[in-house]
């Protein structure tokens, strides 16, 4: 079974007032500091827990990130969201914070930036789009055999990206405003030059010769700036899916996950059984998923098939079969059928958000709200 792994970008509020909090940079500093005289860290450099969990600063001082160990089974996978989550929580009650599963601030924000040299080059460079860039993403690595396998996969999962980006859908607020999105997040995040779907590769000679022809231009300013829904991870042997939405639940992304895992497996085969990618263009693809951002599972999401508009339902049942070979083998199908059902009869994060504020038409709301579900065990 191909290893999976997982990143949450994590909000971090006041504990009293619920308000962004802009210290998680030093909320990263102490905790290091107390791993560190626990003897529980090897290396200053790198803030971690024997868990095998790493908590590290992102780009904006109201957030932090999560890396949790890789995972083979979706029990496992839950078991280790969950415990990042509450980890995740202690490390922010160190300045007085909490961390809640939020993609976008509901209410007015000016984030600040980590005060990192790599960070305000990028805020030298691109301005405005970093002032306001206060996003948190749901990053899923997936075990890939060689760099062939690993762009192969990027060409075959690419025309099934809009639906996870569906069914993590959590960030209707920006700014103090519901955005009539679902994912608002998946918006502000494509202000990103390099962000969005990519064409079809064909080979990993031909994703290096498109990464250093992105690269020669100056724009991005390091590889790691190239933010494509899905890339070949720079540091391990991956593919990396950065479209979705973090998640409220913690069960949704442990099963946002394990689809993603599945989608992997199952295209790795249908390369290995010589099945060509399919050949949607990527600007045909950024409209699948500015549907998926702006509607969720909620109204019609674009068929893999036809590519025409379908019920949502109707889709990710297409979605599942075409996953079911993998899922059946892994023994997980039930587990995940049962969540996707969930979501579509509950709606995902977006829909909880907006049933928090239409109580009291309080913002507040929102995040006690979101926090209450972010712990929930």
């Amino acid at each position: 079974m191909r290893t999976f792994g997982v990143e949450e970008e994590l909000l971090l509020v006041d504990a009293a007032t619920f308000s962004p909090l802009p210290a998680g940079d030093r909320a990263v500093q102490l905790h290091a500091e107390a791993q560190e005289a626990m003897g529980q860290r090897a290396d200053p450099g790198e803030p971690g827990d024997p868990s095998g969990h790493e908590i590290t600063t992102e780009f904006q001082q109201e957030q932090f990130e999560v890396a949790y160990p890789p995972q083979t089974t979706l029990a496992a996978q839950l078991e280790t969201i969950r415990a990042g989550r509450a980890l995740a929580d202690t490390v922010a009650s160190r300045v007085g914070g909490r961390v809640v599963a939020l993609p976008t601030s509901p209410g007015p924000i000016s984030p600040h930036l980590v005060p990192n040299p790599r960070y305000q080059r990028i805020s030298e460079r691109f301005g405005f789009t970093v002032k306001e860039q206060l996003t948190c993403g749901f990053h899923i690595h997936v075990q890939a055999e060689s760099p062939e396998e690993a762009v192969a996969v990027l060409d075959r999962i690419r025309v099934w990206l809009p639906v996870v980006l569906a069914l993590s859908a959590n960030s209707p607020f920006w700014q103090g405003f519901d955005t009539d999105f679902a994912s608002y997040r998946y918006q502000a995040w494509n202000r990103w030059p390099t962000a969005g779907p990519t064409d079809v590769f064909g080979s990993a000679d031909a994703y290096e010769q498109h990464r250093a022809a992105l690269l020669s231009t100056g724009v991005p300013l390091d590889p790691g700036m190239l933010y494509f829904d899905a890339r070949v991870c720079e540091h391990h042997p991956t593919v990396e899916i950065r479209v979705a939405d973090v998640c409220l639940e913690a069960e949704h992304a442990a099963t946002i996950a394990t689809l993603v895992r599945a989608l992997v497996e199952t295209v790795a085969r249908e390369w290995a059984a010589g099945i060509p990618a399919p050949e949607v263009p990527a600007s045909v693809l950024q409209l699948w998923s500015w549907r998926a951002s702006r509607y969720g599972t909620e109204e019609e999401l674009i068929d893999q098939a036809t590519g025409q508009p379908a019920p949502a339902a109707e889709v990710l049942a297409g979605f599942l079969d075409h996953l079911r070979p993998v899922l059946t083998e892994y023994g997980e199908l039930d587990t995940v059928e049962a969540t996707v059902a969930d979501i579509l009869a509950d709606g995902t994060g977006a829909r909880r958000q907006r049933a928090a504020y239409a109580v009291h038409g309080e913002l507040v709301d929102v995040i006690t709200t979101a926090l209450d579900i972010t712990h929930r065990t």
